[in-house]
């Protein structure tokens, strides 16, 4: 099938801008689909019919007239957060033409100089602030697409209240355009000056000297972490996630998250895993929630519940740990029966009764049993001696792909 569908990026600097295919694409064209501000871009020369997309926005009118010729006008890249990516998923890339124009990020490399495959680019765009908090280290340089005006002093305030306040802002507003303007400060000298909502924003992090950087290797400080108690060591974690072993775009069940570690950690390791964590303590959902935003992952999505009966319904996992409810009936029956084929379940336990849950497991499911001793040097009068923590025994297993 040839292509019914052209999807052109237009810049700023609009019609005047584009190259001679994606003009040629926009003369030709008899139905040009678009927001308001993207066809306000177009000279009166192009006569096709103008739809603005539907409100609330959806592809589902485009997608019904499948087949009939069309161009749909897109800011930029409509392949870097845009509609292009959309549309990507629903039509077949041999039933699309894009003809991309240069994205706000890539002008704004060119502005500031950064080579933009050493930048880390964040999207702020109807997103929680608090994604930002995991990308907070010194030295890194970030291009953050704002939500609005009001993101460039909201992202200032976070940098000062996570001790990275020397950081050197720049927000270039309506980039490509004639009305192009830059502004550049330090996080700690910034104001709530006007901006434009089409802004990006550009941060050189720099730490202050007290401001603790944490590594995206499982195993963070417990100091890390909001809790109660129930909180899985920090040792153990490390070991847990190591045998869960986080993937990109995988999913993760922590079951009786308690104050949400491992499943915080696990979305740390790349940006595209997920994970649900399920807890039934209303005092430890309200840490889970503190943690996850604290820790740059607001996409950790909670399940307020007790296991089995809070399993029913979730999307299936690729790994499990269950670390509360080990001696609850149904609860390993229910995450094993819903665990992928090839998916891995780590289960730990602290007292006899779990640790004889996990050998009965063991002895029907297979796997394998592990027992963790942690001590640490802690003063002994004026001596230092070696404080045991409770041991910790570990069930690791795989699902079989024929299971």
């Amino acid at each position: 099938m040839s292509p019914w569908l052209t999807i052109v990026g237009i810049g700023e600097d609009g019609f005047k801008g584009l190259g001679k295919n994606a003009r040629r694409a926009l003369l030709g064209a008899s139905r040009i689909v678009g927001g308001q501000r993207q066809l306000d871009l177009l000279p009166l020369c192009i006569r096709g019919e103008r739809q603005l997309w539907p409100s609330p926005f959806s592809l589902a009118p485009l997608l019904e007239s499948r087949g009939a010729p069309v161009c749909v006008l897109a800011s930029g890249d409509p392949m870097f957060y845009g509609v292009g990516a959309s549309l990507a998923r629903q039509v077949p890339s041999d039933e699309m033409l894009i003809l991309p124009a240069p994205s706000s990020c890539s002008l704004a490399a060119a502005r500031l100089g950064w080579p933009l495959q050493e930048v880390t680019i964040v999207s702020l765009v109807a997103r929680p602030l608090a994604a930002l908090n995991a990308q907070l280290f010194s030295g890194v340089r970030l291009l953050l697409l704002s939500n609005d005006g009001s993101t460039p002093a909201a992202v200032a305030q976070l940098l000062r209240d996570r001790g990275f306040g020397a950081s050197r802002m720049s927000v270039l507003e309506h980039l490509g355009g004639d009305a192009e303007r830059r502004f550049d400060a330090t996080a700690n000298q910034w104001t709530d000056m006007p901006i434009a909502d089409l802004n990006v924003v550009a941060i050189e992090c720099l730490a202050d000297t007290c401001a603790p950087q944490l590594s995206r290797l499982a195993g963070l400080p417990d100091s890390a972490f909001h809790h109660d108690g129930q909180l899985t060591k920090r040792d153990v974690r490390a070991i847990t996630l190591a045998r869960l072993a986080p993937t990109p775009s995988e999913l993760l069940w922590d079951v009786g998250a308690g104050c949400g570690s491992i499943g915080i950690e696990w979305m740390r390791a790349h940006p595209a895993c997920r994970a649900l964590a399920i807890e039934a303590d209303e005092g430890r959902q309200q840490l889970i929630e503190h943690n996850r935003d604290a820790l740059g992952v607001p996409g950790l999505q909670l399940v307020r519940g007790k296991a089995p009966h809070a399993l029913a319904g979730l999307e299936r996992p690729d790994a499990i740990f269950i670390g509360g409810g080990v001696t609850r009936e149904g609860v390993f029956e229910t995450c094993w029966e819903q665990l992928k084929p090839g998916g891995r379940m780590v289960a730990n336990a602290v007292t006899l009764q779990s640790e004889m849950a996990l050998m009965r497991w063991r002895e029907q499911y297979g796997g394998e049993l592990t027992r963790v001793h942690v001590a640490q040097a802690q003063p002994l009068g004026e001596f230092d001696t070696w404080r045991q923590a409770l041991p910790i025994t570990l069930l690791d297993l795989v699902k079989p792909l024929d299971a």
